[in-house]
C-alpha cells in the first residue's frame, strides 16, 4: 500500500482498559501495537497528520453495567485504565479525540460526538487509515462514519483485534461491502 500525502492515520482506543489484564480486555489487544507503531513511525516521518481516539467516560457513564448498560467500567477520564498503552509510539502532535464524554451518551465511533470530522477536513485528509479496538465496535463504526462522510477508508487488519473472531471477521466483511480497503482479512481473537 503507498501512503499518499492526504492521508491520515486513525488509532482507535488502544487504551490500557482495553489491554489484557484490562477492565475490558480485548483478547491478544496488545498484538495490535507493534503494527501501529510501524504505521505511527512512518506517518511522523512523512509529517502526515495521525488521530488517535479514546473513550473518556464519566464515572456514572450510561454503558456501565452499574448505570444499566452492556459494559463492565472502564476508562473513566483520567484514570490509568483511560491511558494510551504505553508501548504505543504516538507521536508529538498526535491529535487526540476524546469520546463518550458524557453520562447519558454512548459512542463507538470516533465521529459520534466529536469535532473529528472538521479537523479531517481542516487537515485535507481524503483517506483515513484505521487501526485498534475492537473491530466489531469501535473500529468497524469509526470506518462506517468515515464511509458515510465521504472519506476513503482503510482498516489495517494486522492492527486490529476483536471481542469476538467471528464478530471481528464479520465486521471487516462488512466494511469492504460498503467500501472499504481491509489490508489483510485476518482478524484475531481468542
Amino acid at each position: 500500500m503507498t501512503v499518499r500525502s492526504r492521508d491520515a492515520l486513525l488509532v482507535v482506543d488502544v487504551q490500557r482498559d482495553f489491554l489484557p489484564g484490562g477492565a475490558l480486555a480485548v483478547p491478544r489487544g496488545g498484538e495490535v501495537i507493534a503494527p501501529l507503531n510501524v504505521w505511527l513511525d512512518l506517518f511522523a516521518r512523512r509529517g502526515l497528520p495521525v488521530f488517535a481516539t479514546r473513550d473518556w467516560h464519566p464515572p456514572r457513564h450510561c454503558s456501565f453495567r452499574a448505570q444499566g448498560g452492556p459494559w463492565p467500567e472502564h476508562c473513566v477520564a483520567g484514570s490509568p485504565g483511560a491511558a494510551f498503552a504505553e508501548a504505543l509510539r504516538l507521536p508529538p502532535g498526535t491529535a487526540v479525540v476524546s469520546k463518550a464524554v458524557t453520562e447519558e451518551h454512548d459512542a463507538y465511533s470516533g465521529f459520534d460526538g466529536t469535532d473529528l470530522e472538521e479537523r479531517l477536513r481542516r487537515a485535507d485528509v481524503r483517506r483515513v487509515l484505521i487501526g485498534g479496538l475492537a473491530a466489531e465496535y469501535c473500529v468497524s463504526a469509526t470506518a462506517r462514519d468515515a464511509l458515510a462522510r465521504g472519506f476513503e477508508a482503510s482498516v489495517l487488519a494486522e492492527a486490529v483485534r476483536a471481542l469476538s473472531e467471528a464478530a471481528g471477521r464479520r465486521a471487516l466483511e462488512e466494511l469492504a461491502e460498503r467500501g472499504a480497503v481491509v489490508l489483510g482479512r485476518e482478524v484475531a481473537a481468542s
